[in-house]
């Protein structure tokens, strides 16, 4: 990455900015099963379920821009679970390839100890090769694939179940 980032725990102020960058994504129709643009208001819930010392939700600035967000999620919350959570990362179209996936699966890794995760997880689309290969490379494995679960367009797509354990 050529230029200066820094990676900051999401204000409400950047809500606007994360929800832009997962509605870019829906219409490729290889990262969310979400078929329609999502609003500020409907994801505010999921921005309070976020806290820096238990869930964070980050967002990557380049040159002071939101670039891509990372978020920490629960596992199928119940509290025997607690150690276990679910990563996801959204990238801006205009910022993707630079490495910033990257820099946020690390620092996602890099926290585990201190936020008591021992367990991420991703949830990936069995045809989203870029998203598989780039947890793949952070040691993340296959444990399980949920054949034909979601239909996007009419079209049954499998959902990989990847993990690493901290």
């Amino acid at each position: 990455m050529k230029t200066h980032y820094e990676i900051v725990d999401a204000a409400l102020a950047d809500l606007d900015r994360i929800v832009e960058i997962y509605n870019s994504t829906i219409a490729g129709r290889m990262v969310t099963a979400d078929l329609d643009p999502v609003t500020v208001e409907s994801r505010m819930t999921w921005f309070d379920e976020h806290s820096p010392d238990f869930r964070p939700l980050w967002v990557l600035k380049q040159d002071g821009r939101i670039a891509a967000w990372l978020s920490f999620q629960s596992f199928y919350g119940r509290p025997a679970y607690n150690a276990t959570a679910e990563i996801s990362i959204y990238i801006a179209e205009e910022y993707r390839g630079q490495g910033i996936g990257n820099l946020l699966i690390q620092r996602a890794i890099e926290a585990c100890p201190r936020l008591d995760i021992y367990t991420l997880l991703g949830f990936v689309f069995g045809h989203n090769e870029p998203s598989l290969a780039l947890l793949r490379k952070f040691g993340f494995e296959a444990w399980g694939t949920l054949p034909q679960v979601a239909n996007l367009d009419g079209i049954e797509r499998d959902l990989v179940i990847v993990g690493r354990r901290i």
